[in-house]
């Protein structure tokens, strides 16, 4: 056993690393500190419960899934946006198979609250990214948002057909594309 305390980031690798190889149902207290080679109470340093590893995990995928592309003329440009995102949920798709529809399953019960709250921030700065590339993307005609069809309805439209898209496992945003071109530009 490793006597040395293992870190935060230690930890949640290992929590995603069980989930791609092992499952949703692999990561617990238990399987986590036999994974890192550390005490129980060396995970408890820094999760109070399974509830809170659990969900601190699910926003380590998230981030994972959804990190920052390495080129930012994605964020300026509502197709490559869309296109990057599908590709992105392709990837999540393929490291932790069924971690999109198995995880919210996960946070029913009421000591998932946290999990739920995290999950729900996640979705919301992916739709507040949307909202910011459809305002940056110079294509979009000048009359094509209006005070009933705003930039903010769409992006909404926009994140719906991804979720629908996850819980399909279609990751081809080809339609998706042409709503955006026939629509705003």
């Amino acid at each position: 056993m490793n006597t040395v305390v293992t870190s935060k980031e230690e930890i949640l690798k290992t929590s995603r690393d069980l989930i791609r190889q092992e499952g949703w149902s692999a990561v617990n207290i238990r399987s986590v500190a036999a994974a890192c080679g550390v005490s129980v109470g060396s995970i408890y340093n820094y999760f109070d419960s399974k509830a809170a590893l659990v969900s601190a995990t699910v926003e380590s995928v998230w981030c994972e899934i959804f990190h920052r592309p390495e080129d930012g003329a994605v964020f300026q440009d509502t197709q490559a946006c869309i296109t990057w995102l599908y590709g992105r949920m392709e990837y999540g798709c393929k490291q932790y198979p069924g971690f999109f529809t198995l995880h919210s399953l996960g946070f029913m019960g009421e000591d998932k609250s946290d999990g739920k709250r995290r999950m729900q921030q996640t979705w919301q700065h992916i739709l507040e990214g949307l909202c910011s590339v459809l305002r940056r993307d110079e294509k979009v005609r000048p009359d094509a948002f209006t005070e009933q069809f705003t930039a903010e309805k769409f992006a909404d439209l926009l994140f719906s057909l991804m979720l629908s898209a996850l819980l399909r496992q279609d990751y081809d945003p080809t339609v998706v594309l042409e709503i955006v071109r026939r629509t705003l530009y």
